[in-house]
């Protein structure tokens, strides 16, 4: 019951139709894939509009593939990609990367309001000791 999908035209970024379309499958449906398949995260830009690279197309028709085709379940086609095939492992990787990506960005903002509020907290300690000094000053003369 192989269903014969159009050929992928050269382009670096599919709109959600265009997959649709791309992929045999309402868009509802890629929606409802994003929130089962943590290897799909198409890009998103203004007001929220999907857009999915080649790659992510791909995987889309082999996730097709093997719920409409083969008839695994969610379940079944998630361990699948996961775990049997070189662009399950690619995206798995690729899905990693990007967290440790988030993760070091995190930290490196975190570390660098530190420096910011360390900097801010000696700047402070040296005006105080200044402040003092001068109030030492001013009440050495009216004492």
């Amino acid at each position: 019951m192989s269903t014969v999908l159009p050929p992928l035209p050269a382009k670096r970024y599919f709109t959600i139709g265009e997959v649709a379309q791309l992929c045999g499958v309402k868009p509802h449906v890629l929606r409802y894939w994003e929130q089962e398949f943590t290897q799909l995260r198409p890009m998103k830009r203004r007001g929220n509009r999907r857009y999915y690279q080649h790659h992510e197309v791909l995987m889309i028709r082999r996730i097709r593939e093997l719920l409409y085709e083969q008839g695994f379940t969610i379940s079944g086609a998630r361990n699948q990609l996961l775990d049997g095939s070189p662009a399950g492992r690619t995206a798995a990787l690729q899905e990693e990367g990007a967290a440790a990506a988030q993760a070091l960005a995190t930290a490196l903002s975190q570390e660098a309001a530190l420096q910011l509020a360390d900097g801010a907290l000696q700047l402070d300690a040296a005006e105080a000791a200044l402040l003092r000094r001068e109030l030492e000053e001013i009440r050495a003369i009216l004492f």
